[in-house]
């Protein structure tokens, strides 16, 4: 019996899931997924993996930011499933919905944000614009 086995799982296993774009593979995920639910296994997701899946969706699938930070969320709520800085990525999708701020730029803030600093260093001013707490600076 799997009882308590933990796992990790690669990106290409949420995009099967989540896009449904070989209904094989989906299937094989969903019942994985069901395995966790129950807790015969624990699944551990790499922030790292989030990232990914994002940048997947959007750059292969095509997807709007609000559809992906909706499938995200989703992920980060399946019992069963732990991703690591889940509070980072959270507030992450927020800023990712709502200011018009790719994935990764909005982790940097809220990364900076979790820790209690307020300025970040970017060449690149225009995507960390009009966010509350945070000053960009050019080293």
């Amino acid at each position: 019996m799997e009882s308590h086995r933990k796992v990790v799982i690669d990106t290409n296993l949420l995009v099967r899931y989540l896009t449904g774009d070989d209904s094989q593979k989906a299937k094989a995920v969903d019942n994985l997924l069901s395995k966790a639910e129950k807790g015969e296994l624990k699944i551990f997701i790499p922030s790292i993996v989030i990232a990914e899946l994002v940048w997947v969706l959007e750059s292969f699938y095509q997807m709007h930011s609000s559809d992906i930070a909706e499938l995200v969320e989703a992920v980060l709520h399946t019992p069963g499933i732990e991703v690591t800085e889940k509070s980072i990525i959270a507030s992450a999708l927020k800023l990712y919905r709502t200011k018009n701020i790719d994935l990764i730029d909005a982790w940097i803030i809220e990364f900076a944000k979790d820790r209690g600093i307020k300025t970040i260093y970017t060449f690149d001013k225009k995507h960390f614009m009009n966010v509350s707490g945070i000053e960009t600076k050019s080293p």
